[in-house]
């Protein structure tokens, strides 16, 4: 007889010995996850979504009322990127206010006579600032409402004890192991998505936006992997729109994945040449997130042209659903995306960005499931000291 051999698990490409060997597993497993979690998260919504309709009506649907999204870093950017969108559809005004601004200043976000819809995100939910926040918005404004979005069961967010609130919890895998936010970012983005608009909005998309997810993290690795060994030591990330918010994230993930080795920068591609475009060396690697529509693109590919003409940075990679020829190498091509909407495109543009900063952690030698074992920032803040407002 022959000893059984079994072949080792793959996760973006590597092994997961290699992977558990360089701590690892947790953020490439959550990495690859997300096509299934999304679909997850799709189901769970739609089977809530008349009750967390009927929760949320008297203030969505209300011209003189309030909805802030609101979170402390990556839980934040959630709200940058689909504030614009959600504001378009809903009769309230949507913006986006981080948690952190909110606690610090509650007297510029918080209208007492302003009925509001206070969203909450928090994959651990228990970061001191998201807690503060709910405090201030229910002492301060008369007519309030708290919708929580969390990925924990057990965080002290979603069991906030105030009058008028709910809980979304997502799925238990999407409660990141990893230092970084990847799964549980896109699936509280999706989640707060499908809660607000009408129902059946999303359903026919989500296959092709968790689909062309799935293509793109097994179809970019290549070329991401190419980018993550030319350790290029500062990244731009460009993107119009929703896609603004998704270059903040993608900032700031690979600052967090590789410990601050490598220098970010984030802006709209018009507004990049408003002086950050002097961050620019003959080591930097400039990533656009590519909108599809047709106004936005011309905007977009028109500072890419600039910037190649320029002849100053090192690379610039077009991540785009609509691939031209004149991209060449470096044009990364999200699949069957060319006729989506670019809310539609954040899913698949993220996960881009997640893998280029794990594989650029490792390039660094970096262990991205803790890329700071000294402990100066944590998986969930620490530090905070709050006061008492006087607002």
């Amino acid at each position: 007889m022959h000893a059984m051999t079994t072949t080792p698990i793959d996760h973006l490409g590597l092994t997961e010995p290699d992977l558990i060997a360089t701590g690892a597993i947790w953020t490439a497993r959550e990495i690859e996850q997300q096509p299934q979690m999304l679909q997850q998260t799709h189901a769970l919504v739609a089977g809530l979504h008349a009750k967390i309709r009927a929760f949320a009506a008297p203030l969505i649907d209300n011209p003189a009322a309030r909805v802030i999204l609101t979170g402390a870093g990556s839980s934040s950017y959630i709200g940058q990127c689909v504030a614009p969108l959600l504001d378009r559809h809903l009769a309230a005004r949507v913006d986006a206010v981080p948690t952190t601004d909110i606690v610090c200043a509650p007297h510029l976000y918080l209208d007492p006579e302003q009925p509001l819809l206070l969203v909450s995100f928090g994959r651990s939910g228990n970061s001191p600032e998201s807690l503060a926040a709910v405090e201030l918005a229910e002492s301060l404004v008369r007519d309030v409402r708290h919708l929580a979005i969390v990925c924990n069961a057990d965080g002290a967010l979603g069991k906030a004890p105030v009058a008028h609130s709910m809980t979304l919890l997502l799925p238990a895998e999407t409660h990141d192991t990893g230092f970084a936010m990847t799964s549980s970012f896109s699936c509280m983005m999706y989640a707060v998505v499908a809660a607000l608009l009408p129902a059946g909005t999303m359903d026919g998309r989500i296959e092709a936006l968790a689909g062309a997810t799935e293509r793109v993290i097994g179809e970019s690795l290549p070329l991401l992997r190419e980018l993550a060994l030319g350790r290029h030591d500062r990244v731009v990330y460009l993107g119009s729109g929703v896609l603004q918010g998704l270059a903040r994230e993608a900032s700031l993930k690979l600052g967090e994945l590789t410990n601050g080795a490598v220098a970010t920068c984030f802006d709209s591609p018009l507004g990049f040449r408003h002086g950050p475009k002097t961050f620019i060396t003959g080591r930097t690697l400039v990533m656009v997130f590519v909108s599809n529509d047709e106004l936005t693109r011309r905007y977009d590919l028109d500072l890419v042209d600039e910037l190649r003409r320029d002849g100053r940075a090192a690379r610039i990679v077009e991540v785009s659903a609509q691939p031209r020829a004149a991209s060449g190498p470096d044009g990364l091509t999200v699949p069957a995306m060319g006729a989506a909407a670019d809310l539609d495109l954040l899913w698949p543009y993220v996960a881009t960005a997640q893998i280029y900063a794990f594989l650029r952690a490792r390039a660094t030698g970096v262990a991205p499931d803790n890329p700071n074992p000294a402990g100066l920032v944590n998986r969930v803040v620490q530090g905070v000291r709050l006061y008492v407002s006087n607002a």
